[in-house]
């Protein structure tokens, strides 16, 4: 069969990410389909292709869902992209954002009509708008200082308002009116930047103002924004989808269904967080996750939990004491979520207040009623910084995230018993029984459920995460610093689910989000190896190089450059401002500390990428041959374990980043000969690419223990009894321990040959020192379908 006649299955056997920007257009993405299909992938997987703010290097800043982005080469590029994917065999997904649009007027005609016409537009159904608070005006923060301060720079030109870059439209008839009354006039208001943290009447992406919320909830809102991805999947130009954020949908059970039958059941993953422990919601009728639980999972399993205990031990001396913050996860956790809550998320927590007041003023349930706002507003903070999970969900019972326990531990944030009760009040709110019959309670729910999944990702991921900072490579989209390592047993465990549940889930090691790739943290991971040899490094350094302006900032930094290897010095300041900024411990992104931000400049030039940088360097190389086998192992068991893993532009070879500032760059190719983890990558796509069968929705997983003295360090599993994985986790406490020695692997019956050094095969017991032999990882296949014909 030819590879332009090949079918694209409707499960994807492996996808390729390439993030879609002004500077990597379409026509850039169809000249790397020859490279992409050489290396054995089903699929391609495009950031978002729907029109966006102009010069966007992300896209999901959509302005219009109607049509395919310009700057990329519009609807036609697409298809003749889609075209020569289909010509070398690949199939195309896509990135969507249901939860939000740019709110940019000036290009988003939808939102120009609403901010004309106001909630009379046909438009203003789409926006999720709080029309009845700031006066029925829509909030606009893009002033860069109070109203009377730039009156001067407000431009009446015809119809339209001007502002620098920005242009909003004038009400009918209202363009002749003095400034005063002519602002007064519109349907919106705008003001001081600074506003939005209290004042914003409109839902927002997370604490990004610039994002407004989408009522995809709406079907007439669902099929205006979704006709053009609909009609491009059943004309066969796309074929699968990745669902950004659903966290923040009203109602995430309702969308997916009305999506899942929209495609006829195409092949659709959703960008959820699963918190540790957290399943999927088994009743969304999806393939699964974007894969940061699979992340977790395999980072877990090379890391050493007995050594980041130690390492934790260490990062107490020597950054802690400054500030006695950051030092214990959960602790760090709770802080920055009040701080979110009462800062960034002001406005959200007033809206989510103002609703429980009506509800409660207006209940029959007279036990409701004579509840203080302010105890209701201190119930709801207690509630949502205890949540777990990002968000209860209509198919879940909403018990199970707002715990007894939870509500219990919320008490004590009272000092008056009686006003306590408030907790009681809104825990009966959110989890009793609820028909749909009282609009404001379904309304107050799902308020809650949008600020409790905004208020995870922004306390978690965008805060305590720069706090507290042990070890960096934990501290990663969907994992748990608090619980950094994954037994053998628990990683197996997880796999057998996938393989029963979600057969056809997305797997990732790195992504455009991640906030360091995947190489970046297995060489960090080899530091819970060795946690005194770098707190003693890390000690020497501080004493006798230029100090650091404070003892977190040092960590993270040192550890930044030994991850990263040799980089440019504005790579790692760039990474580190953005550190502290998210952090707010001494400086943040809207209250800016110069002084701070100076001496963070000067210890990054003088201390990491400075002379006592070679002495990280050094420490790096000693430490290689580890690395490497994180490397390695990470990479082939997410290509060979349950579910579609996707492989991130770049990523089949030797790739370092950090979220800011590598996010934005152009996709760029590795050479033609890219090295021992460019022939790992290849040689397993290729494998998944002709046993779909072994790895696909019917493929099973089977552990395979080792024995020995060395068991432990040796991970293996086999795919439908045709393919067998097995790496090295782990490799520096082995080597420390005396090495493999007796160790030894039963294969299953039958010849087993070395996809990676083919000359070589295996049966029966083998002492996992000879499978080790080239690499510290191996891919077996059996040799009997040695001749089977290559893709």
């Amino acid at each position: 069969m030819t590879a332009a006649a090949r079918p694209r299955p409707g499960v994807p056997t492996a996808t390729y990410r390439l993030q879609l920007q002004p500077s990597f257009p379409f026509a850039a993405a169809e000249a790397a389909v020859p490279h992409v299909a050489e290396l054995g992938v089903s699929h391609l997987h495009l950031s978002p292709v729907l029109e966006a703010v102009p010069g966007s290097t992300h896209g999901y800043d959509v302005v219009d869902p109607g049509r395919v982005r310009e700057e990329l080469g519009g609807e036609a590029g697409l298809r003749s992209l889609a075209r020569t994917a289909r010509e070398h065999g690949l199939g195309l997904v896509v990135d969507i954002v249901p939860n939000h649009m740019a709110m940019a007027p000036r290009y988003n005609r939808a939102l120009w009509e609403v901010l004309r016409e106001g909630p009379e537009s046909p438009y203003a159904r789409w926006f999720d708008i709080d029309w009845e608070s700031r006066g029925g005006r829509l909030l606009l923060p893009v002033l860069g200082a109070p109203v009377g301060a730039v009156r001067d720079e407000l431009v009446v030109d015809g119809d339209v308002l001007r502002y620098h870059d920005h242009a909003f439209p004038l009400r009918a008839g209202t363009g002749h009116l003095p400034l005063p009354e002519l602002l007064d006039a519109q349907w919106y208001r705008p003001v001081w930047w600074r506003l939005a943290r209290t004042e914003l009447n409109y839902r927002r992406f997370f604490s990004i103002s610039e994002l407004i919320g989408v009522r995809v909830e709406d079907p007439e809102v669902f099929d205006a924004t979704h006709g053009t991805i609909l009609r491009l999947l059943a004309e066969g130009v796309i074929d699968g989808l990745r669902v950004d954020h659903p966290d923040g949908l009203a109602d995430p059970d309702a969308y997916l269904a009305r999506l899942h039958e929209a495609t006829g059941g195409r092949w659709t993953v959703v960008e959820k967080i699963l918190a540790d422990g957290e399943r999927l919601p088994a009743s969304w009728p999806v393939a699964g996750t974007t894969g940061y639980d699979a992340l977790r999972h395999i980072d877990g399993l090379f890391t050493d939990p007995h050594g980041t205990g130690e390492l934790l031990d260490h990062y107490r001396a020597f950054a802690v004491p400054q500030t006695d913050r950051g030092g214990d996860w959960d602790a760090t956790v709770r802080r920055a979520a009040y701080k979110v809550l009462t800062h960034e998320l002001a406005a959200e927590t007033d809206r989510l207040t103002r609703a429980a007041v009506r509800l409660c003023a207006a209940s029959p349930d007279l036990a409701l009623r004579d509840r203080a706002p302010w105890a209701l507003r201190t119930a709801l903070e207690e509630l949502l910084v205890r949540l777990r999970v990002y968000r209860p969900y209509a198919s879940e019972d909403a018990a199970t995230v707002i715990t007894p326990q939870a509500a219990e531990e919320a008490r004590r944030a009272f000092a008056v018993a009686e006003e306590a009760k408030a907790v009681d009040v809104v825990r009966a709110l959110l989890t009793g029984e609820d028909d749909g019959s009282v609009p404001e309670l379904t309304e107050f729910r799902t308020r809650f459920a949008q600020t409790a999944s905004a208020l995870r990702a922004k306390s978690v991921e965008d805060t305590a995460f720069y706090r507290y900072v042990p070890l960096l490579s934990v501290n990663e989209v969907g994992g748990d610093p608090g619980r950094p390592g994954v037994s053998p047993a628990e990683f197996h465990a997880y796999c057998a689910r996938l393989a029963r549940d979600w057969p056809g889930t997305g797997t990732v090691v790195t992504t455009h989000d991640t906030k360091r790739s995947a190489d970046v943290r297995a060489a960090l991971a080899v530091l819970g190896e060795c946690p005194g040899r770098w707190a003693a490094l890390l000690a020497d350094l501080s004493r006798t190089g230029d100090p650091a302006p404070d003892g977190q900032l040092a960590w993270a930094a040192w550890q930044t450059v030994f991850g990263l290897g040799p980089a440019e010095e504005e790579r790692v300041r760039e990474s580190l401002l953005k550190h502290v900024r998210e952090a707010g411990t001494y400086t943040s992104w809207t209250e800016r500390e110069a002084p701070y931000e100076e001496a963070v400049t000067a210890f990054v030039a003088a201390g990491p990428c400075g002379p006592p940088g070679e002495r990280v360097a050094a420490l790096r190389k000693a430490l290689d041959p580890h690395i490497r086998a994180n490397v390695l192992g990470t990479a082939l068991v997410h290509l060979t374990m349950p579910g579609v893993p996707d492989v991130y532009q770049g990523t089949e070879a030797e790739y370092r980043s950090l979220v800011d500032p590598d996010n934005r760059r152009p996709a760029t190719f590795p050479a033609k000969a890219p090295g021992e983890k460019g022939a790992l990558t290849t040689a397993a796509l290729r494998l998944r690419a002709r046993r779909p069968g072994a790895f696909g929705p019917a493929g099973t997983y089977t552990p395979l223990p080792a024995e020995g003295p060395a068991a432990d360090h040796c991970l293996a599993f086999s795919r439908s009894d045709e393919v067998i994985t097995v790496v090295t986790r782990l490799s520096l406490r082995l080597t420390e321990s005396g090495g493999w020695r007796q160790t030894t692997l039963s294969l299953p019956p039958g010849r087993w040959r070395d996809v990676l050094t083919p000359d070589r095969e295996f049966k029966g017991c083998v002492p996992v020192s000879d499978l080790f032999g080239p690499l510290p990882v191996a891919l077996l296949e059996r040799a009997e379908d040695e001749d089977s014909e290559a893709p």
